[in-house]
């Protein structure tokens, strides 16, 4: 038993109570559980510091004066518990106003049977999602966001009766918080497949109320350097992106080949936590699902052959990205990650077509100019090479995939030990050069870290033989 329904039974051994919701269905399904929802008949407060305590010292706060709910969160953050007061009088009453039956089923806290008024059990075993009661759309309409993920997580098939309910009720999403719809959303793309998440969502009319921007990409035609409009597009990326992010080793062929004897820096990287409870997988998702959402405010067509071209997009997806993540109320630095994702998603394709292996200072000038996102976005372009398989796609990949490689190695490097350490300081090399301080003395010193990476100097007297050389061109 986790340590917090453990705590909880010892707190509150001699109150009315009840666990309730997901972990009682995911008990059921036989999946592991680390969110509790406990319902008492008397004041959630107090019970709420009682498990606190007997948990050791827990983390207790209100969650909603709303709603009269708060939380118990392990000191490791190993599990929390949401604890809420009884609604409707009684436990029936109260699991009439959930949001599905198969979140609708109760057990006594301290053990017994299952209680089940609503047929909750039998719909897990026909693999059948329900709702609890005709209103409960409307009585919160962030649940037509919970039947998706519900459905993508769980595996299980809305009756139609419960779709129609929610696409009926899908428009009320503009009513419900910024940060709620966000929480919601961030739990899909993490999970195992956002792709079908996202295809629900635009099926109950979820999409276009939450994420206009990316409805706005369907039918949206490109070049013909690809096989899909930029929404098929996005959704390939998303896939491919999946793929990098999956928890384990790479999926697919040509990833496979790339990524696995980097894995382990890889993963270690993508692992680690970033901003608003995601890791930096999570995150690269988003950029995934946002990199070419400027497509549609920058397609123009050329000549008598329309030739297509999205010039810009990067950089106005970048301010459409921060744009869109500031609606859903994300935090300044999730904001800054993934529009750095979008903004140089482009420029290791500019790449392609230089002389390979690149040459170093080539090599110094893409890790100087993404930061912090410089393993990211070689990851996300790599992906978003992967999904574009209009005409030579597959020379273009190939090429593509060898640089990407080299650049992967770089940046990971770059991200372990930092640029070479400068030989000298900017006062040294003025006081050298016989040059007052200031923006020529910069731009010689941003000249002589990227000599230094590129191995055209090793020695401070080398440096300060190159600076002269190049003083006057400065």
């Amino acid at each position: 038993m986790s340590a917090g329904l453990q705590a909880a039974r010892t707190a509150l051994a001699g109150e009315r109570a009840w666990v309730v919701g997901g972990a009682v269905r995911d008990r059921v399904l036989g999946r592991a559980s680390s969110d509790f929802d406990v319902v008492v008949d008397g004041d959630p407060g107090q019970a709420a510091r009682s498990v606190a305590a007997a948990a050791g010292r827990a983390a207790c706060f209100e969650l909603s004066r709303e709603f009269g709910s708060w939380r118990v969160v392990a000191r490791d953050g190993s599990w929390q518990l949401d604890v809420e007061p009884l609604r409707g009088g009684d436990l029936e009453s109260d699991l009439a106003l959930r949001d599905f039956t198969v979140n609708a089923i109760a057990e006594p806290l301290r053990g017994g049977d299952p209680i089940d008024p609503l047929g909750g059990l039998r719909d897990l075993a026909a693999g059948r999602l329900r709702m609890a009661g005709a209103g409960a759309f409307a009585a919160d309409p962030l649940r037509v966001l919970r039947l998706v993920r519900v459905v993508v997580e769980l595996g299980l098939e809305p009756d139609p009766q419960t779709m129609r309910s929610a696409r009926a009720s899908a428009g009320g999403l503009r009513e419900v918080s910024p940060e709620r719809i966000f929480a919601e959303l961030c739990r899909l793309l993490a999970g195992e497949s956002p792709r079908r998440g996202l295809e629900l969502m635009a099926d109950v009319g979820a999409a276009a109320v939450v994420l206009p921007e990316l409805e706005r990409l369907r039918g949206v035609q490109q070049s013909r350097y690809h096989h899909l409009d930029v929404y098929g597009h996005t959704l390939e990326v998303l896939d491919r992106t999946v793929e990098i992010t999956r928890p384990g080793s790479p999926e697919g062929g040509q990833l496979r080949e790339l990524l696995a004897p980097r894995w382990s820096a890889l993963s270690a990287l993508l692992y680690e936590p970033l901003a608003d409870g995601l890791t930096r997988g999570s995150a690269l998702r988003w950029g995934a699902l946002l990199h070419d959402a400027a497509k549609p405010l920058t397609r123009e067509a050329h000549g008598v052959s329309r030739r297509v071209t999205f010039f810009g997009h990067d950089q106005v997806g970048a301010e459409l990205a921060r744009s869109l993540l500031a609606r859903l109320r994300a935090s300044e630095r999730l904001q800054a990650h993934v529009a750095g994702l979008v903004r140089h998603h482009l420029r290791l394709g500019f790449l392609v077509h230089e002389p390979q292996p690149l040459a170093p200072g080539l090599v110094f000038d893409y890790l100087l100019a993404c930061p912090p996102v410089e393993v990211d976005v070689t990851l996300l372009s790599l992906a978003d090479r992967l999904a574009t398989r209009g005409a030579r796609a597959e020379e273009a990949i190939a090429s593509h995939l060898r640089l990407g490689g080299q650049m992967l190695d770089a940046a990971l490097d770059w991200r372990a030990n930092g640029p070479p350490r400068p030989l000298l300081r900017g006062d040294e090399l003025a006081r050298e050069l016989g040059m007052p301080r200031g923006p020529r003395i910069g731009a010689l010193l941003s000249e002589l870290a990227r000599a230094q990476y590129a191995g055209e100097v090793d020695t401070r007297e080398q440096a300060i033989a190159y600076a002269r050389r190049r003083a006057g061109n400065v």
